[in-house]
């Protein structure tokens, strides 16, 4: 049996942004989340994603986007922008902790935390090794696209039509390493029986392919 991991409440960055962080035993990687419009750190499908790629051995950590009082304003919800800097901030944090600064850093957006995730990955290249987006709208980046270096995974339903067309659309404006995968029978919140397992696994093997640990 794995040894049980214990998560804690963190506040990142300068707006004390409220996270769950999880460090597994000799972890190999630090997947950061990016929570969807509507969403937040206690995203259940997030959390179980978090759960099973802590015991595959990456620390992780969920967090809000938006301040409380931000969060109000639903216009905030969908400025990709702000969004992106957020995470920018996120990864600065993490960055300068003794327990996850010698970590490759990968980013796991869903929604529109997908385009949240690639703009900081955009600006932050020597930071971040992997991108995964999970029904994610990575055509909002915009031309944040084009200058993504990290290998992204872009993860959408099977049944998820319009989500397929907006992501072929964004590959087509990425010059980095890229992969659609298409999860069969699928809706967008990957609710079907055993296509959320899929994403883990898909998600989990493009980490651990991508996030080589420092020498």
């Amino acid at each position: 049996m794995a040894n049980a991991i214990t998560p804690k409440d963190v506040a990142i960055g300068e707006h004390r942004l409220g996270g769950i962080l999880a460090v597994p035993d000799d972890a190999t990687g630090l997947v950061i989340f990016a929570h969807g419009s509507g969403s937040s750190r206690f995203s259940p499908r997030n959390t179980h994603v978090a759960e099973t790629l802590q015991q595959r051995g990456f620390a992780t950590l969920l967090f809000d986007l938006l301040t409380e009082r931000e969060a109000l304003d639903r216009r905030n919800v969908f400025d990709i922008s702000l969004l992106g800097g957020r995470v920018v901030e996120a990864v600065g944090w993490a960055c300068n902790q003794d327990a996850l600064k010698d970590l490759p850093i990968g980013l796991f957006g869903a929604s529109t935390g997908a385009a949240a995730a690639l703009v900081a990955a955009a600006e932050l290249s020597q930071a971040v090794g992997a991108v995964v987006s999970r029904g994610g709208r990575p055509d909002l980046a915009g031309k944040a696209l084009f200058r993504v270096e990290a290998p992204s995974l872009l993860i959408v339903g099977g049944h998820d039509y319009e989500v397929i067309d907006l992501n072929r659309e964004a590959q087509a404006m990425m010059r980095c390493e890229h992969k659609l995968a298409i999860v069969p029978g699928a809706t967008h919140l990957f609710e079907e029986e055993g296509t959320l397992e899929e994403v883990i696994d898909l998600a989990g093997a493009w980490f651990t392919d991508h996030l080589a640990p420092a020498e």
